[in-house]
């Protein structure tokens, strides 16, 4: 059947829209939905799960034992030589009686490298698969036992953390804390209030979707206490999604939710000794359900704990300074916005713990200062006109910050260095005769670093690099493969533009077109749209399924386009990101619009012809464009979106548009649901019914205005599926395949 389905959709291809490609065509020129989602042809390569070793010296990677045997090896290579030494083999990660080595979902070595915890037989929890089985392996004693005692139940450990001795575990289990002493086995509960609605050592639904938390706790420098989160849900209310097709009757999977203006977790920070005994709770002021504690760690010694505290708007962030044993708190600094504030996630310390550093958009840009402990000197380490985008190592022996930047081109990314102390000019490090993208996991001392490079439509190349040279001493892989199947691929022209939207704001993006495209023909655009503040589009990198399927879609006769509007988190300066403060629907659909008003005077496009698509804030962005700009776009597909801002979560929502109760006429101005009466054109929306994110029930609530409206559309529900919409055999074909036969239904392809 695989076969036959391939044969049909590689004539459905070549006959649709003109066939303009020709029959003789070879087969490997042509994407097809069936090589994309079926077969191995576009898969690509990584290394397994590099890690650097504490040294800086050498790295650990997972590889097969070779031979057809199952599992993977744990293998060092020297950084500098290449030498490959084998550390622990399959063999060592059978347990007894056991057919099977284990399924290395992660793995952590101690400090000495004596022991080796293993993550296996793990469970989703919402996003990730952060609940599961943790194993240790102690490579002196040869021994291989499971963590948790005789009575744990399958998959129930989360984070497990050896303390920095490696005498002992810390993991969350059932939302209750414990300590397993290594030696004796002997487990100590430290908390025992745990349910499904006082959360200890981990987070709810919220805090971990907005906040990137999971992992609750840390263990004190010299190892004998534990600082952690507790969350009390008890306030918050169940969000109800419905499971119809799992059981003669249909049961309810309740989640708890904080839509935007409603009651969220009361949240705290306690100590408490790793023997187990009382736990100490920080003074921190504020409405514990109307804050956020948004980070914590130890602050360089056992003594004292930082957290980054937010209030409700998100738009103030106090750094605050504890006491351990008296819970005691003063704030260090405060940094406040007239929109919202980020999180600091690269506060490391310098000095010994005499400063740190700290990330702040506070001059107009994303920058990076060094802090004093007590918060009363800044220096600013990286001065100019840019932003930083991330920082990748802090080497305070060297006194060197190593971050990612790209002042002259925000679609693309390179890494620089600059003296921590601020003095002297910033060094580019990645060539310059890489145009693209460049990421970098960087060795403790900076030495060495794994080099990620890609462009846009060329897959990644991996390899070792000595720093500051740059030079390559190893690679890793290459991608030869998925290299060799793009280069076979049949292929228009693709560049990247900026185009004045009208606005006064010009927009980055790029523009794929067909092969074989003749600019004294008109070809239809089909418009990729994200938009919101938590990502971008217009990358110079490699673009994986979407690429692939939007490469697709060209060898059909369609160009394809996408642009970043204001408000995405573009490289271009506090005054870009915050510019949709409380106005995220409007303004962004209007920086929209004017590209595609731009684009309909370039020689080549049917301006007559525009579909737009796009996945969750993508889903909303082409409603947005389908109901705000009828006269624009004739056909969209919206997949997973929020119809109706008021659905979506506090943390996320409030951040960019306040709070409803004070906000209610922007959040209705915001909402693609308002304008659902102005549709003209074709629709298509797409949601799963178990989207734990965003909720169908938004799809629903548009389903019913459209019909109010009497406006005809098209619509699929996929069953229990989450906001990926992958769970499910054949759900990730079946999807695209309904998008791609949507769009050549509505909007004809070829150039005219």
């Amino acid at each position: 059947m695989k076969h036959r389905l391939s044969l049909v959709l590689a004539l459905v291809l070549l006959a649709s829209g003109g066939a303009r490609l020709p029959a003789q065509q070879p087969a490997d020129s042509l994407v097809t939905l069936h090589r994309l989602f079926e077969t191995d042809d576009f898969d690509g390569d990584g290394p397994g799960q590099l890690r650097w070793l504490p040294d800086g010296k050498g790295y650990t990677m997972l590889e097969s034992p070779g031979g057809g045997r199952p599992g993977r090896d744990l293998v060092r290579y020297d950084a500098a030589t290449g030498t490959r030494t084998v550390l622990v083999t399959t063999a060592q990660l059978t347990p007894a009686g056991a057919d099977q080595p284990l399924r290395i979902a992660g793995y952590t070595l101690s400090a000495d490298g004596s022991k080796m915890l293993v993550f296996t037989n793990t469970q989703r929890v919402w996003r990730t698969n952060t609940r599961g089985d943790y194993w240790l392996l102690d490579r002196t004693a040869g021994t291989l036992r499971q963590l948790g005692g005789s009575s744990a139940r399958p998959s129930t450990l989360m984070f497990a953390k050896l303390s920095p001795d490696g005498g002992r575990v810390a993991y969350v289990r059932e939302n209750n804390l414990y300590v397993e002493d290594l030696a004796s086995g002997a487990i100590t509960p430290l908390t025992t209030d745990g349910s499904r609605t006082i959360i200890n050592g981990t987070f709810d639904w919220v805090y971990e979707e907005e906040l990137s938390l999971r992992d609750g706790f840390r263990w004190s420098p010299d190892g004998q206490q534990i600082a952690y989160w507790q969350l009390d849900a008890s306030g918050v209310r169940d969000f109800d999604l419905i499971n119809n097709t799992d059981s003669l009757y249909s049961f309810l999977i309740p989640v708890q939710y904080p839509k935007a203006g409603t009651t969220n977790s009361a949240v705290r920070i306690g100590v408490v000794s790793a023997g187990g005994g009382e736990t100490r709770w920080l003074a921190i002021d504020g409405d514990p359900r109307n804050i956020y504690l948004a980070r914590m760690d130890w602050a360089a010694n056992s003594t004292q704990i930082t957290v980054q505290r937010l209030n409700r708007l998100q738009n103030t962030l106090d750094l605050l300074m504890a006491d351990a044993a008296t819970g005691t708190v003063q704030t260090v600094l405060t940094e406040q916005d007239s929109t919202w504030v980020e999180v600091v996630d690269d506060m490391v310390w310098l000095k010994g713990g005499k400063s740190f550093t700290w990330v702040s958009e506070g001059d107009g840009w994303q920058h990076v200062w060094a802090v004093s402990r007590d918060g009363k000197k800044r220096t600013l380490v990286t001065p100019g006109a840019y932003d930083v985008d991330r920082i990748f190592q802090i080497d305070t022996t060297g006194g060197w910050l190593y971050y990612s930047a790209s002042p002259d081109n925000p679609t693309q990314r390179y890494l620089y260095r600059t003296r921590l102390d601020g003095k002297g000019k910033a060094e580019r490090l990645s060539p310059a005769s890489q145009p693209g993208t460049h990421s970098y996991s960087i060795a403790p001392g900076a030495a060495w670093a794994v080099h990620v490079y890609a462009s846009f439509g060329v897959p990644p190349t991996f390899d070792i690099v000595a720093l500051p040279s740059h030079q390559t001493v190893r690679v890793l892989t290459t991608n030869a493969k998925l290299k060799a199947a793009v280069a076979a691929l049949s292929r228009g022209p693709s560049r990247f533009v900026r185009v004045d939207a009208g606005t006064g704001y010009a927009l980055d993006g790029w523009v794929m077109y067909p092969p074989g495209y003749d600019s004294t023909k008109r070809y239809p655009v089909l418009f990729y749209v994200y938009g919101e503040p938590a990502g971008v589009t217009a990358t110079d990198n490699w673009g994986g399924t979407d690429w692939f399927w939007h490469l697709m879609l060209t060898q059909q006769g369609y160009i394809v386009a996408s642009f970043d509007n204001r408000g995405t988190p573009s490289l271009r300066g506090r005054a870009w990101r915050k510019s949709i403060y409380r106005k995220i629907g409007p303004i962004a659909s209007e920086d929209q619009a004017g590209v595609a008003r731009a684009m309909g005077r370039w020689a080549g496009v049917d301006s007559t012809r525009y579909g737009v698509w796009g996945w969750s804030g993508g889903g909303s962005m082409t409603l947005n464009l389908m109901f705000r700009y009828p006269d624009i776009y004739n056909t969209g597909m919206s997949v997973a979106p929020v119809p109706n801002e008021r659905n979506y979560d506090t943390i996320y929502q409030e951040r960019y548009m306040g709070l409803p109760d004070v906000n209610a006429e922007d959040y209705r101005l915001g909402s693609p649901i308002t304008y659902a009466d102005q549709l003209k054109g074709n629709l298509l929306i797409v949601h799963g019914t178990g989207d734990d994110n965003v909720h169908y029930q938004g799809t629903e609530q548009l389903i019913n205005a459209l019909v109010a409206a009497n406006k005809p559309f098209s619509m699929m529900a996929y069953p229990n599926r989450s906001h990926g919409i992958y769970e499910g055999e054949g759900t990730t074909l079946h999807l695209f395949s309904l998008l791609t036969r949507y769009l050549e239904a509505h909007l004809e392809a070829g150039g005219r």
